[in-house]
Formats: C-alpha cells, sequence, structure tokens
C-alpha cells in the first residue's frame, strides 16, 4: 500500500537549491569573465620576454638526449638537415623549445597541442571526400598542453622564417603579429560557435581561392593546388617502385630509402598490419582487405623524425592499384616532460587521438600498431596530396598573408578541445597579447641563431658528426 504523506499548512516543505553548472557549461560571458581575470595573475605583456633559464642550458645536450633511441646511423643526417639555416635547427629542435617553453609564463589553460607547431607543420591534403583543405598536418609531439606553448612556436617560426629569408627585423616581427592576431580574432569568432559548427568548420582550397587579395595570388595558389591533387599513390609510386622479377619491389635510395637487412623484417611488417588493421572502424577493415603487401622499406623523413622507425608498405589491389603505408614511430612526446605523460599507453595511439581532435578531417587509413620490440607507431597514407606552402625566397607580404592563415587554423585546432571563450576573455579585443608575442618571437629568432651556431661548432669541433645531403 503507498504510504502518503499529508500536507498541511503547517508541514515544512524542504526546497532543493538551483544546482551551480560545472565550469565546462558556464555561460561564454562567465568564461570570458574568467579569462578576463587571469590577467591579474599573468599580464598579457608578460609573455614578450625571453631570458634562457638560470640553471645552465646546453641546447647539443638536449639534443643529443633526444637522440638516445634513435637510429644510431641515422643521426648524422638529421644533424646535416638542422645545419642548413637556422630555421631547419627550429624545425629539428621541438624538444629543445619544448624545454624552453615550459619555463615561460602560462595561464593554465590547456588544450589538444600541436607540440611541435611551426609553419610547415601546416599544409595542404585531401580529405576522405577527396576535397583539398589547408590546416594542421604533424602531431608526432601531440599532447595536452598549454595553449600558449603552440602559438609561442608558431609565431617565432615566422620571424626565424623571415630572418632566414633576408627580411628585416620589422617585417619578421609582423608576420608573428600578424599570425597572433589572426589567432586571437577567430578564437573570438569560435566561443561564440556552437561545438558543432567548431567541429565543422575547415578552411578549404575553394575559400583560398574565393579569398585571394588579387588575380596574382589567386592564379599562384591555383597552380599550387593542382600541384598537391597530383601527389597521390599512384604518382609516387612510379618513382619510388620498379618490376623486378614479374613483382613490384621498391628501389633502394639509400641512406633515405633502402631495404633492411633483416631477414625476419617482412614478418615484422604483416603482424604490424594486422595488428593495426584492428584499429580501422570495420569498414575501413574491408576497404584495407582488398590491398596485399607486396614490399616494405625503411624511409627518411622530415627533419625532427630522422633516426627514428618509419617505413613504408607497398601494397596493391587485385588489379594492381598501389596503394602506399607509412608507419612511423611514435616516441613519447616532448611535451611530456613539461606537460605530464599521455593517457594512451601506445604512443601511436596518442597521435592518431591528437590528430583527429585538432584536425578538420583526417586521412582514412589512420591508425596505430605496436611492433615486437615494443616500438608504438601510428600509420597513414603515404602524401594524398599533401603538400607545404613553398618559403624559399618568400616575400613580406606572403609570409604575412601565410601567418594569417596558420593562426586561424590553429585558432580552430585549439577551439575544438580548449575554452575558446575563457582564452578569448584573456586575450581580449586589443593587440597587447599580439605585440607581447611579436617581442618574444624575435628573442627567440636570435636564440635558435646562437643554438644553430653551437650546432655548428660541435659538428666542426668534433663533437657531433653532421651528413650534409646534396640539395
Amino acid at each position: 500500500m503507498a504510504i502518503v504523506k499529508k500536507i498541511t499548512s503547517k508541514t515544512k516543505i524542504e526546497t532543493t537549491k538551483a544546482v551551480e553548472p560545472p565550469p565546462a557549461f558556464r555561460s561564454r560571458e562567465e568564461r570570458i569573465n574568467v579569462g578576463r581575470l587571469l590577467r591579474e595573475r599573468v599580464p598579457r605583456t608578460s609573455h614578450a620576454a625571453w631570458l634562457p633559464p638560470a640553471k645552465h642550458r646546453d641546447p647539443i645536450a638536449i639534443l643529443e638526449q633526444s637522440n638516445e633511441d634513435r637510429l644510431q646511423e641515422l643521426v648524422p643526417i638529421r644533424y646535416g638537415r638542422m645545419l642548413r639555416s637556422p630555421f631547419t635547427f627550429l624545425r629539428g629542435s621541438a624538444a629543445l623549445m619544448a624545454h624552453d617553453l615550459a619555463t615561460t609564463p602560462n595561464t593554465g589553460i590547456r588544450v589538444q597541442a600541436c607540440g611541435d607547431c611551426h609553419l610547415l607543420n601546416f599544409g595542404l591534403f585531401a580529405t576522405p571526400e577527396r576535397n583539398l583543405v589547408f590546416d594542421l598536418n604533424d602531431f608526432d609531439e601531440t599532447l595536452p598542453a598549454p595553449w600558449e606553448w603552440d602559438i609561442k612556436r608558431l609565431a617565432a617560426s615566422f620571424t626565424v622564417c623571415g630572418r632566414d629569408g633576408r627580411l628585416p627585423d620589422a617585417q619578421s616581427r609582423e608576420a608573428a603579429v600578424a599570425c597572433v592576431r589572426a589567432y586571437r580574432e577567430n578564437l573570438r569568432e569560435y566561443s561564440k560557435m556552437s561545438p558543432l559548427e567548431v567541429w565543422y568548420s575547415r578552411l578549404d582550397a575553394q575559400t583560398l581561392i574565393d579569398t585571394a587579395p588579387d588575380e596574382k595570388v589567386k592564379k599562384m595558389r591555383q597552380q599550387l593546388f593542382n600541384k598537391a591533387r597530383e601527389r597521390v599513390g599512384e604518382s609516387v609510386f612510379p618513382k619510388i617502385a620498379q618490376q623486378v622479377g614479374g613483382r613490384p619491389r621498391i628501389v633502394d635510395q639509400p641512406p633515405i630509402l633502402y631495404h633492411v637487412a633483416d631477414p625476419e623484417f617482412m614478418d615484422k611488417v604483416r603482424e604490424g598490419l594486422a595488428d593495426y588493421r584492428e584499429t580501422l572502424s570495420d569498414e575501413r577493415r574491408v576497404l584495407l582487405d582488398r590491398y596485399r603487401l607486396e614490399d616494405a622499406a625503411l624511409k627518411v623523413v622530415g627533419i625532427g623524425s630522422v633516426g627514428t622507425r618509419c617505413f613504408i608498405g607497398l601494397l596493391f589491389s587485385e588489379e594492381n592499384h598501389p596503394l602506399i603505408l607509412q608507419f612511423k614511430e611514435s616516441c613519447h612526446s616532448v611535451l611530456a616532460p613539461y606537460a605530464g605523460k599521455s593517457q594512451y599507453e601506445n604512443q601511436g595511439q596518442r597521435v592518431v587521438m591528437g590528430q583527429r581532435l585538432m584536425q578538420s578531417s583526417s586521412d582514412i587509413f589512420l591508425g596505430w600498431t605496436r611492433g615486437r620490440a615494443g616500438r608504438d607507431f601510428f600509420v597513414r597514407q603515404l602524401r594524398d596530396m599533401k603538400m607545404s606552402a613553398p618559403v624559399e625566397e618568400i616575400s613580406a607580404a606572403q609570409l604575412k598573408r601565410y601567418a594569417g592563415l596558420c593562426g586561424s587554423v590553429l585558432a580552430r585546432a585549439h577551439a575544438k578541445s580548449g575554452d575558446a571563450a575563457t582564452i578569448s576573455g584573456y586575450l581580449g579585443k586589443g593587440d597587447t597579447f599580439d605585440e607581447a608575442l611579436g617581442d618574444f618571437a624575435l628573442a627567440y629568432a636570435s636564440q635558435t641563431e646562437q643554438d644553430h651556431a653551437a650546432l655548428v661548432k660541435a659538428v666542426n669541433s668534433g663533437r657531433l658528426e653532421a651528413l650534409v645531403e646534396e640539395e
């Protein structure tokens, strides 16, 4: 029998207090205000300064430490590529800059950070729908970390690049400021959007053509996009493979591309491929199963990645349509000593999840695996319309425009995982933070030049061995 409590005028009725929404569900205006208050603890002008840590800082020792688990026979290639200029040094020294950024002011707001956010880690690539987009395209070091670290590394890359191109400091700094301004302004716009609108947002090739400032730039962009569309597996295959005994084989091009002298290597690759297959969704496993593995070889890539274990797998369909997959070793992020270790035990999974969280669209074959020796890898298609902007002999106007594109794309990437409203509240509507990072970027460009000089000295003295390739 149900028990009914009789309520009279003398009955005490308990009232429920309104439940405070969790921080993530505060209104945009509340979060903007939280950001504004952070300025008292971390003034925006405090980001302008760069001073090396008081404790002895040996850039060469930090580089050597980052090489400890690499293929030692390839390390001289890494140093050789870093020797070319302060800009190539910056590209190859993400670990060194992570060490430095950890000593700079930050608000304590974390996002999914790229971890190696420089201007050539942005570029064109194909979406699963075969559309060409411009976005971040390198996530080897991705990890949740302070948002400031990405924008500071990106801004510094523009001043270093500008100086390498013999642009005056004022113009190099102007590009860095344009990058930060675009980041700040776009982040504020993203803070007004719904999460789905942010997630669906992307910068495609047609938008870049339509927003070109004049016909000359429009034509130049169209030509670049046409070249990118040609960079697919079918066009890469003839350049790296040939028929041997009636079977397709990768052509050795040592020390950049070569077969591994290990009789069990192909068995290991097949095991890794089977393990990787399990990380794909069911419908993509069906697609992968239409291809068979024919050959695999080690491939040296990039600058910062040289010495890590990267190889390509050459696969074919029943009608001999090629598919080239890249297996890239995933070590712990260079940010981990300062931002904390990843929640993912497999570092390949760390890369894949970070990439999916930051990019507007990702490769359909993106997955991960672990080898016999316990080394982690992430897997993706090789190239697939992937192309970076040509920065050699870039003009001041071009560098500034490109800086704006990179800043806007980084804003969207951070808005997907972080609190855009709180960061926007901190940044404000004025240019205080932009100008502060312009100063930081110039100061860090000078630091990079000093560190590059230290590398040159270490090679000349015999402390380090470098292999300089023919360009």
